[in-house]
C-alpha cells in the first residue's frame, strides 16, 4: 500500500494536546454545561447501533448517535409515560404539531399550518411514500452526491433511477451546481433530493442558491424533496432557512422532511414529519395513508413534542459543544496528519474528510478501522464523489477525539 509521509506527532505532545484540550474544557464547563462528557465505559454499555457493530477494542465514529444524555424534558416526558404504563399506539399528533410548529416559529421564523404537517414513522419512511405518489417506477431522480447513502437506497426500493449531478467546490464544503441542475430539469427530470444541511459534508445551502433551484423547479414542473432533518443543528451564526420559507415558487415546488431524533438523539424511537403547503401538494399528500401516524412510535412522538417544545436550552449548549468539537478536531488533523484536508461543517457533527493526500491504494477508512481500530463511514458510500473521503461522527467526548486521531496517525505509519 502506497502512502505519502505523514507529520508525527510525538507522544509527549499529543498528551500536551490532551492537557489543552482538558483545560479548555474545564473552562467550558465553568460557565455552561458540555453535552459529551458520558464515560466511555457507560457508553459501552449502551446496546444501539454505534456501541454494538464493532468489536470492543474499536473507536466507533461513522453511525449519527451522539455520545449525550437524553435532554431533561425527554427524560420526563418519557419517565411520565412508564409511570402510567401509557406504551400503546401512537395517538394523537396534534401536541406533536403544535410543538413543532412554535419551534419552526422561535428558531426560523416559519410559520406553518398544522394542516400542512402529516407525522410518518421516520424520514426515510415518509421520503420513500412521497416517491411513490410523485414518480412511477423507473422515473430518473436527480440527487447531489456525495450525499447521503441512503439516498440511493431509497430510490432502489422505489424502482427509480438516480441522475447524478455532484456538488462544485468539495473543497469548501460543496456549492450547488444550478447548471447541472438546470441541465437534468431541461432533459425531463422531475424530482429533486435535496439534502440541507448538506451529510456529509455539512453545508448550509445558501437562500440565493435555494431559491435558484426552487425557480429551475417551477419552471419544469418539478417537486422539490427537502431531506431537513439535521437543520435544527445549524452552528451559531450560521442562518439555516427551511427550503419552503425561501419563496412563492419553493413552497410550490416543496416538501419538506424534519425529525427530532438526529437533533435530540431519538433515532430509536421512530417519529418524523412531513411538511408541504397542501394548497399546492394535494395530488402528492391526499393519497398519503391517513394511518401513517399509527406507524410512528408513541415513544417517539411524546418524545418529540417535548424535544420541540421544550429543548432549546439543551440544543444550545449542544451547539455549543460541536461547535467545540469541530475546533478540536481540525486543531488535531492539522497538527497530527495535516494531508487530510476537512470540509468545514456549517451544522451537525458529521466531519467529511480528504485523505486524498494520503497517496492510499486502498479505501481510508478500512485502513483506519483495520490498523488503527477507528470506525469511520467509506466514502464511497456516497457516491464516486467521496473516493478516497471519509465520514467521522464528532459527537463525542474530545478525549475520544484526540485518541481517535492519534490512532488514526499510527495506522499510517
Amino acid at each position: 500500500m502506497t502512502r505519502a509521509p505523514v507529520n508525527r506527532k510525538p507522544e509527549n505532545g499529543l498528551r500536551a494536546a490532551h492537557i489543552a484540550a482538558m483545560t479548555t474544557r474545564a473552562a467550558r464547563q465553568a460557565t455552561r454545561p458540555f453535552p459529551f462528557d458520558v464515560p466511555i465505559a457507560e457508553l459501552r454499555r449502551r446496546r444501539s447501533a454505534k456501541w454494538t457493530t464493532f468489536a470492543a477494542d474499536v473507536l466507533p465514529l461513522p453511525v449519527a448517535e451522539m455520545d449525550v444524555r437524553l435532554a431533561p424534558p425527554i427524560i420526563d416526558a418519557l419517565q411520565a409515560a412508564l409511570d402510567a404504563s401509557d406504551t400503546g399506539y401512537s395517538g394523537d399528533p396534534s401536541e406533536l404539531i403544535a410543538a413543532f410548529a412554535g419551534f419552526a416559529a422561535r428558531r426560523w421564523d416559519w410559520r406553518v399550518a398544522a394542516s400542512d404537517v402529516r407525522v410518518c414513522t421516520d424520514v426515510a419512511v415518509g421520503v420513500i411514500e412521497i416517491l411513490r405518489r410523485v414518480a412511477p417506477p423507473g422515473e430518473r431522480v436527480l440527487i447531489m452526491p456525495p450525499v447521503y447513502p441512503r439516498f440511493f437506497a431509497w430510490l432502489h426500493e422505489t424502482g427509480l433511477q438516480a441522475v447524478e449531478v455532484p456538488l462544485k467546490e468539495l473543497e469548501r464544503g460543496g456549492r450547488l451546481d444550478l447548471d447541472g441542475i438546470a441541465a437534468a430539469l431541461a432533459s425531463g427530470v422531475r424530482v429533486v433530493l435535496l439534502c440541507h444541511p448538506h451529510n456529509p459534508t455539512g453545508r448550509v445551502h445558501t437562500a440565493a442558491e435555494l431559491r435558484s433551484l426552487a425557480e429551475l423547479a417551477a419552471r419544469h414542473g418539478a417537486i422539490v424533496l427537502a431531506d431537513e432533518i439535521h437543520g435544527p443543528l445549524a452552528y451559531h451564526g450560521t442562518e439555516f432557512r427551511p427550503y419552503l420559507t425561501l419563496s412563492e415558487e419553493a413552497r410550490a415546488t416543496g416538501i419538506a422532511f424534519t425529525s427530532a431524533s438526529k437533533t435530540w438523539n431519538i433515532p430509536g424511537l421512530k417519529c418524523a414529519l412531513l411538511v408541504a403547503d397542501s394548497s399546492h401538494h394535494e395530488r402528492a399528500l391526499k393519497p398519503f395513508p391517513l394511518g401513517q401516524a399509527w406507524h410512528a412510535g408513541h415513544f417517539g412522538m411524546l418524545a418529540s413534542a417535548a424535544a420541540f417544545a421544550h429543548g432549546d436550552a439543551w440544543l444550545d449548549d449542544l451547539i455549543a459543544g460541536l461547535e467545540s468539537n469541530v475546533s478540536l478536531l481540525r486543531d488535531q488533523l492539522a497538527s497530527t496528519i495535516p494531508q487530510i484536508r476537512m470540509a468545514d461543517p456549517r451544522a451537525s457533527y458529521l466531519a467529511w474528510l480528504d485523505c486524498s493526500a494520503l497517496g492510499l491504494a486502498g479505501e481510508p477508512a478500512e485502513l483506519f478501522l483495520e490498523r488503527g481500530r477507528v470506525a469511520l463511514t467509506p466514502g464511497r458510500s456516497f457516491g464516486p464523489p467521496g473516493a478516497r473521503h471519509a465520514r467521522l461522527n464528532f459527537a463525542c467526548s474530545p478525549d475520544i477525539l484526540i485518541e481517535a486521531v492519534a490512532r488514526m496517525a499510527r495506522a499510517l505509519r
